[in-house]
């Protein structure tokens, strides 16, 4: 095993920063280093932007959704269309829409996709929390903007199956959305071109 290079504070800087997404121990060294150059001006504010999320964001519990207030700023905007439901697996997929300003509508985040295989079933998901959504009576169409993989469209069936019981329109997106693409990495034009093209499931 190689040797510390630094003093324990900064290996565990180093050790925490390589457990992001797209950051390995190389970048994570770079981006430490950054850092440490500079405490005053990207360090400290940094730590003080962390520490303040780590104390106040919260999930929706209408949606899902990360914010500092439950409703969330997305559930309690009443300009939205509450009746259309995107169901959509993860937040960064529900960032991802409203950044191509793809439609103004109501989400529910599932936190993840079904996968035996690595042990994610429906009681892992918000499924039952979307049934009961939708089951209130409030809900017109559901629109299911899962991934285009095969764990995303396994998903999709099983909702549809939940949700057959309900006169609710259920429709996916369009397959303008490239089959393995995930929402987080499509260009706006993509995104916005595949939510007005959706068609029934």
């Amino acid at each position: 095993m190689a040797k510390p290079i630094a003093g324990p504070e900064i290996e565990r800087l180093i050790q925490l920063l390589a457990k992001l997404p797209g950051l390995g121990p190389r970048s994570a060294r770079r981006a430490t280093l950054h850092l440490v150059k500079r405490k005053e001006q990207l360090l400290g504010p940094l730590a003080a932007a962390m520490a303040e999320a780590l104390e106040r964001v919260l999930v929706c519990s209408v949606c899902g959704n990360i914010d500092t207030s439950d409703p969330c700023t997305l559930c309690r905007d009443h300009a939205r269309d509450q009746s259309l439901v995107v169901v959509v697996e993860d937040v960064s997929d529900l960032w991802a829409l409203e950044r191509a300003k793809a439609l103004n509508a109501a989400y529910h985040v599932l936190g993840g996709v079904l996968s035996p295989l690595d042990g994610v079933g429906p009681e892992d998901l918000t499924i039952r929390q979307l049934v009961s959504r939708v089951g209130s009576g409030t809900v017109r169409e559901v629109i299911l903007a899962v991934n285009a993989t095969v764990e995303g469209q396994t998903t999709a069936h099983y909702l549809t199956d939940q949700l057959a019981g309900f006169e609710v329109k259920i429709t996916r997106l369009a397959h303008g959305v490239p089959v393995g693409g995930e929402l987080d990495y499509l260009d706006e034009g993509t995104l916005s071109a595949a939510m007005r093209a959706r068609t029934p499931f």
